[in-house]
């Protein structure tokens, strides 16, 4: 028997898949979106440090395989690299806030490329359809185009800034949770398993470890994800002639955590930069838009199965329904998070699934139960 098999026949007999599994999955991610979505303050910081615990716990491992205790070495570990980003802070905090001037005027500037090129755009339709230009579709969309940036931006710009500032310090939390995940992961197990009634104990600890290597599989995934596409849109971008091709490429990936709208944002990113910086020739923008399609197949069909398809074995239409779920429950936030945390709970019900679907394990908790009543009970029975 070859080891996938082994892992499937495991899977069959400890995991129920039925349609009630499917149903109170969707049901508990959509009951926990719509919690999570109050305190995101914390989910964010929590999920950063769920990132970084899988980064940093191979170093552990390899520590504690040379004979330095556990503890010792996630903080030895955990203080170098909290060491070593406080000391990059420090370094790049005026570059940023230089940039953070820059950029600003930057924005507008690729705003206006971009409305010229919508401009361009339009015109070239309305010479080729009569009825558009009957609608007056240039002037209409023209107008909308101007209020956006002259108003909505301006008003919203510094709203989004002092946002972004206030959550900074509830991200300075996920150094400091990984560093107890780290540390305490194993106790909490141990306080988990002392929980638990012995005749589910062993179904317990596949779950445990069914849920860890998901959350691991999808985080690991994700970054790989993110270094591939990083890869491949600075190689594409940088053909086609784009400044800043590994700066764009990385924002892109990033933006591509949300399923949908971060890659249409990304893309939308990149056709700004390239009408703004190549005004006279709109083939760049149709290369740019080009290469975003081709990456995107590629995420699909190769990239995607195998790195974070590896982990969440969900049917596209339930993958579909919980992205739509996320998104209008936690806006942004909650189409980074419904998919994982959807895998995480597919995880603990198709377990709970095998265990109510086995009479056996039933039995065998009921029978341990009336042994330890007999046992209670055998004196006050004399």
């Amino acid at each position: 028997m070859k080891p996938t098999d082994a892992s499937y026949s495991i899977e069959n007999r400890f995991v129920s898949t039925g349609p009630l599994v499917w149903v109170a999955t969707i049901l508990c991610t959509t009951l926990l979106l719509a919690v999570l979505r109050h305190a995101l303050w914390l989910v964010v910081p929590f999920l950063l440090a769920i990132i970084l615990y899988y980064l940093l716990l191979p170093l552990v491992h390899r520590l504690t395989v040379a004979g330095v205790p556990s503890e010792i070495s996630a903080a030895i570990v955990a203080g170098t690299f909290f060491l070593a980003g406080a000391v990059a802070l420090v370094l790049l905090l005026p570059w940023v806030a230089q940039q953070a001037v820059v950029n600003e005027e930057a924005l507008y500037r690729y705003l206006e490329g971009g409305r010229a090129l919508l401009d361009r755009t339009l015109i070239s339709l309305e010479s080729q359809f009569g009825f558009l230009k009957r609608m007056d579709l240039h002037t209409t969309i023209g107008e909308k185009v101007a209020e956006f940036g002259g108003t909505y931006l301006r008003e919203h710009l510094t709203e989004a800034a002092l946002e972004a500032a206030a959550w900074l310090p509830s991200l300075l939390l996920a150094p400091f949770i990984a560093f107890f995940f780290l540390r305490d992961g194993k106790r909490f197990l141990k306080f988990v398993g002392e929980a638990v009634p012995n005749a589910y104990f062993e179904r317990t600890l596949y779950m445990v470890d069914r849920v860890d290597s998901t959350a691991r599989a999808y985080f690991m995934g994700l970054l790989k994800l993110t270094l591939l596409d990083t890869v491949c849109l600075a190689i594409g971008l940088a053909t086609i002639g784009l400044h800043g091709a590994l700066a764009l490429a990385l924002l892109a990936a990033v933006l591509a955590w949300a399923p949908i709208v971060g890659s249409a944002i990304g893309c939308l990113v990149v056709v700004l930069v390239a009408a703004t910086d190549f005004p006279a020739d709109p083939w760049i923008v149709y290369e740019a838009i080009g290469l975003f399609l081709l990456v995107r197949l590629l995420d699909d069909f190769v990239f995607m199965p195998l790195t974070v398809g590896r982990s969440l074995h969900m049917h596209p239409l339930a993958t579909v329904l919980l992205i739509f779920i996320g998104g209008e429950l936690a806006g942004v936030p909650g189409l980074v998070l419904v998919l994982p945390l959807a895998g995480l709970i597919m995880a603990v019900t198709g377990t709970i699934g095998g265990i109510l679907n086995s009479p056996r394990l039933r039995a065998r908790h009921e029978f341990a139960k009336a042994l330890r009543t007999q046992r209670i009970t055998a004196d006050l029975q004399s």
